[in-house]
């Protein structure tokens, strides 16, 4: 990946920061969840997870109630993090597919070239992490879509290719694939080009950031400006529960909610230690603390399965795109920068590249960038986003703006449902989300006009993906 041989839009001349001189440069993480709901934290109202870290972030930070995954599924979210673009513009339309291009301008690539250290830690699902092998199977394609963090800007990294169980992961019994089955450690995680040569025992969630915290350390040792990314693998099916947080909170409680509750509160619990080491380190104040989800919670939870998560009041799950398959549980925290406040304006993972971008004064590519600059609505000088938000899925649509939403259901209305399958489902649909966020009374026919526009809006961001997607943006 290259950004030096692209062409560059003008500066930006609007006024920074002073963090934004020279070696006040701010530090940023972006910490993401994988499957979780909007309804599975503390500090969205679940009446059972405990989650004391992610709710002081939320009490002490920005809390985002209608933040946006960048799809309902893994890989493309991730992949609008790094780049701040649509995942059909850079060919990762859903999971185990393609790779990230390296045409593509990551923000690792970026902020590498401005003197950040840069590290990934955690599931990547982004490419795989050699061109011989997938924990997936041949079926991956390996070669083809070889794409390690390494190759798209991290200095350091220790990553698996994608989910793996979140306690005892190298446990034969919590095997995640047939190669690990076998016991092939390539299956699982990799530090810097090399799969580990002995497994590793207990939580995931805190193997990630035992390898993130000394990256972060050093980098303040160094005296240097660093970029973490921290993507969790809970609560991600296979789901493991933490044997001390299952007996310490969730005793008496059925055995799939235990699992499920405890690997949350073993996530939160890294988040905890993550948030001590910046204090201990003195520099909370100069590092932007982002915490979000990837989509919704996995399907239908059941009175038996492992994946118990909830969307909370909002309509659908994991792979749809109604509310409860996109609107996640987010945070920013940024002591001193940012003030404790709830904000209702629609936010997207595509943000994270305009935002850190504006706030280093970096200009951006000469492409069609989805994101925008997330900083005035963070500060609450700026209540309203402005230009919509467009979501794909397979053959569906979807357009959300301040106001409203416009489903387009174009790939068969039969696995169209909310979870208890009784709401009616048309191929477009129309929904006020300020007065019906669980989109349970589609206006389309009352509000023609309006419907229309978007449609029309829905259309030229579907063309603006389609050209994307055919190599428009990189000739």
């Amino acid at each position: 990946m290259n950004c030096r041989s692209l062409p560059l839009l003008v500066a930006l001349t609007l006024a920074l920061p002073s963090f934004a001189d020279p070696g006040q440069k701010p530090n940023f993480i972006l910490c993401m969840a994988d499957d979780l709901g909007w309804g599975d934290t503390g500090f969205n109202g679940h009446p059972k997870i405990v989650t004391p870290h992610l709710d002081a972030m939320a009490g002490s930070g920005v809390t985002l109630s209608r933040y946006y995954a960048g799809a309902p599924v893994c890989s493309p979210t991730r992949g609008s993090c790094l780049t701040g673009r649509n995942p059909f513009r850079y060919g990762i339309p859903t999971a185990n597919t393609g790779h990230l291009r390296k045409e593509e301008i990551s923000l690792a690539e970026l902020l590498s070239g401005k003197g950040y250290a840069t590290g990934h830690f955690g599931k990547w699902h982004l490419g795989t992490l050699s061109p011989g092998f997938s924990g997936k199977g041949t079926g991956r394609n390996p070669k083809k879509n070889f794409m390690t963090p390494g190759m798209a800007g991290f200095g350091e990294w220790f990553t698996s290719e994608f989910s793996i169980a979140t306690y005892d992961p190298y446990d034969l019994k919590n095997a995640h694939c047939a190669a690990a089955r076998k016991g092939d450690l390539r299956a699982l995680f990799w530090h810097n080009g090399k799969p580990l040569a002995k497994p590793l025992s207990g939580c995931t969630s805190k193997m990630v950031m035992d390898k993130a915290l000394p990256f972060i350390a050093q980098a303040v040792r160094e005296k240097k400006p660093f970029f973490a990314v921290i993507w969790f693998h809970a609560p991600h099916l296979p789901v493991v529960g933490h044997p001390g947080y299952m007996k310490a909170h969730y005793g008496g409680l059925p055995d799939n909610e235990q699992h499920y509750f405890s690997c949350i509160t073993a996530l939160d619990a890294q988040m905890g230690r993550l948030r001590a080491h910046l204090r201990t380190l003195k520099i909370e104040q100069n590092t932007m603390l982002c915490f979000a989800s990837d989509n919704g919670p996995e399907g239908n939870p059941g009175p038996r399965a492992h994946s118990q998560g909830t969307a909370g009041k909002f309509r659908g799950r994991k792979r749809s795109l109604y509310e409860g398959g996109v609107r996640v549980p987010a945070v920013v925290e940024w002591p001193g920068t940012l003030q404790p406040r709830k904000v209702a304006t629609p936010c997207v993972s595509s943000d994270y590249f305009p935002t850190i971008s504006a706030l280093l004064g970096l200009p951006l590519a000469k492409r069609p960038y989805d994101g925008i600059d997330l900083l005035p609505i963070l500060r609450g000088t700026q209540q309203k986003r402005g230009n919509a938000i467009g979501f794909r899925f397979g053959r569906d649509r979807t357009l959300v703006n301040d106001r409203h939403k416009l489903v387009h259901n174009n790939g068969g209305l039969k696995r169209h449902r909310s979870d208890n399958g009784k709401v009616p489902v048309a191929e477009f649909e129309l929904y006020d989300l300020l007065t019906d966020p669980s989109e349970t009374r589609n206006i389309a026919d009352r509000n023609p006009e309006v419907a229309a526009r978007m449609k029309r809006e829905l259309a030229a961001f579907v063309k603006s993906c389609e050209a994307s997607a055919n190599g428009e943006d990189y000739r």
